[in-house]
């Protein structure tokens, strides 16, 4: 079995890649049988030189490789027929954008397997860059709010060396006192928590936090059964909301009331209620004045996230009033942060600590005949169709 990690072809540029030079001699180790391949980048964050120097032959052809690891889409033109890809396809929410990218990979017999379907039989899923989405999310809402309000200054994620600078450059400001609402308790979400662990902020319960004022910086993590209810008043429980959200409604209102930063570091499903409406956000008692939405659904459950914005560009504003966007530093503008790249910023470690759970719980599967199911359940696409897990993507596949 002939593996190759691939370049990354999409732009903006991504850095990040499967496996770090180290990881990659890990895997070889552990898989003798495995021949592993790379393809040569300018851009990727481990130069070829650190990859020929643990022994790997770097090429710019790797079309006689079996199986192809990437992070991000892979155009159209490049994906090499009768060939295993694994990337984030953004295609399982039945994605517009990437349509005819679906429709490319099943004309060219590809079997499709994407990041996000490597789950475990429970559902959670196994890999991902959660972790340092939230990490990343989390700082730039402190920088955004050190530039808009004047307090301070902090460098852009994506010109420090790693996370430990990231943690360093925090270690220099000083918060004022306010109160921050994080949602989800996912990788995202704990990704973030512990940038607000790292800055002392003090996390405290939700009756605590809704009924309370305080004189320093505080934090609260909702659940989804904290910020969404039961419309019948009966009590919810978590897996029946994640399998039918449709009886639930949202209860987010007593947080927005109640807290001036809002970490969205949720998980948004479909058919779930919204968090905070557009007309909801007009209510004089609505007090979030700042979004770092991380999840980033657009025209989804956090009003304010008009767009995506970007590493370049990472910070809009949106007045209430008017429903648009204006200057992240608009008077009386909820300012948003809505990058949804964000690992991008921080391509070493993130690479890393993909390639951890990458060799841990997907290479084994193609040498232990799939005991535990994991290619099963992961892969989209088979023999130019759609796998039986994934047939209700069948009318997207044709345009419907």
């Amino acid at each position: 079995m002939k593996f190759a990690i691939i370049k990354e072809r999409k732009n903006p540029p991504d850095r990040r890649v499967v496996f770090s030079p180290e990881k990659l001699a890990e895997a070889r180790t552990q898989f003798p049988e495995a021949i592993f391949k790379v393809e040569s980048s300018d851009i990727r964050i481990f130069p070829d030189q650190d990859y020929k120097a643990l022994g790997f032959e770097v090429t710019d052809d790797v079309s006689d490789c079996d199986v192809f690891l990437g992070v991000k889409e892979v155009p159209m033109d490049a994906l090499i027929p009768n060939k295993k890809y694994f990337f984030f396809s953004h295609t399982i929410k039945k994605q517009p954008y990437n349509r005819k990218l679906l429709q490319a990979m099943l004309e060219k017999n590809i079997e499709m397997y994407d990041h996000e379907t490597i789950v475990k039989k429970s559902g959670a899923r196994l890999i991902g860059f959660g972790r340092y989405a939230g990490l990343v999310g989390a700082y730039n809402a402190f920088r955004a709010l050190g530039l808009r309000d004047e307090l301070y200054e902090l460098p852009k994620v994506e010109t420090l060396a790693d996370l430990d600078a990231v943690k360093a450059e925090l270690d220099k400001i000083t918060l004022p006192n306010f109160k921050i609402v994080l949602t989800g308790t996912g990788k995202v979400a704990q990704g973030a928590k512990e940038i607000l662990d790292h800055l002392e902020i003090k996390e405290i319960s939700d009756a605590l936090y809704l009924t309370s004022k305080f004189t320093e910086p505080v934090y609260c993590m909702a659940d989804v059964m904290e910020y969404s209810v039961r419309k019948d008043g009966k009590v919810g429980r978590k897996q029946e909301f994640y399998k039918d959200p449709t009886g639930y409604k949202s209860n987010f209102m007593p947080y927005a009331k109640e807290s001036d930063v809002f970490i969205a570091g949720h998980f948004y499903g479909n058919n779930a209620p919204y968090l905070f409406t557009r007309e909801d956000a007009k209510q004089a008692e609505f007090k979030i004045n700042l979004v770092a939405d991380i999840s980033c659904d657009v025209d989804g459950p956090v009003a304010s996230t008009l767009r995506a914005s970007t590493i370049a560009d990472p910070f809009y504003g949106y007045d209430a009033k008017t429903e648009k966007e204006v200057a992240y530093n608009a008077k009386e503008a909820i300012t948003v942060m809505a990058v949804d790249n964000l690992p991008c910023e921080l391509p070493n470690d993130a690479s890393k600590g993909f390639g951890d759970m990458f060799l841990e719980s997907v290479i084994p599967a193609f040498f232990n005949n799939d005991e535990r199911g994991i290619l099963k359940r992961a892969r989209i696409t088979e023999n130019g169709k759609l796998t039986e897990r994934f047939s209700y993507l069948q009318d997207y596949v044709d345009g419907k």
